[in-house]
């Protein structure tokens, strides 16, 4: 009955993006094999990854968080600018909090491990084409009970920071780099780095995706509450070949 449903769905173009050609290969042959989605396309690096999101203007971009020349959340934010309707899937061994946070801020619609299995994959595919966001359950609960600890602290440390500095650390959340935060607030480049270095030395971190961290668990509309592990992830990897 599933898979009637999933033919009866409208054709999914994805494009894989993975610097390693056996990983790729294997994603292809998988994904073709459904005739719900249709590959358009390879990338191995950030520049070629937006070059190619440009160009053929993907309903899914499935995609690692490490890639040649540049982050996967990178890439993805420059695919959410010029490709509004493009969502981001990230596929990755890489398990890890802040790696997760700065995917979300970024504007990913979904974060999976590649213990995924192949059906796994397909219904996480057609769920974020569709509008879903989708977390892995094996990196949701961890990450929910780390903030929901922070937010037990008894006093925010967001609350030291001046009506500024929040509107700062505020867009550094949204993953604007520098240029765009001085652009927005009308400050020099060098008043943005001496801002962010008081922000991060009042919050105690060292990487901005930890600055954003602390922004979200303080603001009502925290993205991360989009997210649902609503597929179950059958600890099977996908296999390359």
């Amino acid at each position: 009955m599933e898979e009637a449903l999933l033919s009866s769905m409208k054709q999914v173009r994805v494009l894989v993006v993975d610097d390693h050609e056996v990983t790729r290969v294997g994603l292809r042959t998988v994904l073709s094999r459904e005739s719900s989605i249709n590959v358009v396309g390879e990338a191995t690096n950030v520049k070629d990854t937006v070059d190619e999101a440009r160009r053929l203007q993907p309903d899914v971009v499935l995609m690692d968080v490490r890639l040649s020349g540049g982050s996967g959340v990178d890439a993805c934010r420059a695919i959410r600018d010029l490709c509004p309707a493009t969502r981001v899937l990230f596929l990755t061994s890489y398990q890890d909090d802040e790696a997760v946070l700065a995917a979300v801020i970024g504007g990913a619609a979904g974060y999976l491990l590649k213990h995924v299995n192949a059906e796994a994959l397909v219904r996480a595919i057609h769920a974020v084409a569709q509008g879903q966001s989708i977390l892995d359950p094996a990196i949701t609960q961890p990450l929910l009970t780390r903030m929901r600890l922070q937010k037990e602290e008894p006093e925010s440390q967001r609350t030291t920071l001046s009506t500024q500095q929040q509107r700062v650390l505020a867009l550094v959340a949204e993953g604007k780099t520098n240029k765009e935060i001085g652009s927005s607030l009308e400050l020099s480049d060098k008043t943005v780095k001496n801002y962010i270095r008081f922000i991060f030395q009042k919050l105690k971190v060292t990487r901005r995706a930890q600055a954003a961290a602390f922004f979200i668990r303080d603001s009502p509309s925290e993205r991360l509450s989009d997210f649902h592990p609503s597929l179950r992830i059958d600890k099977k990897p996908v296999k390359s070949r």
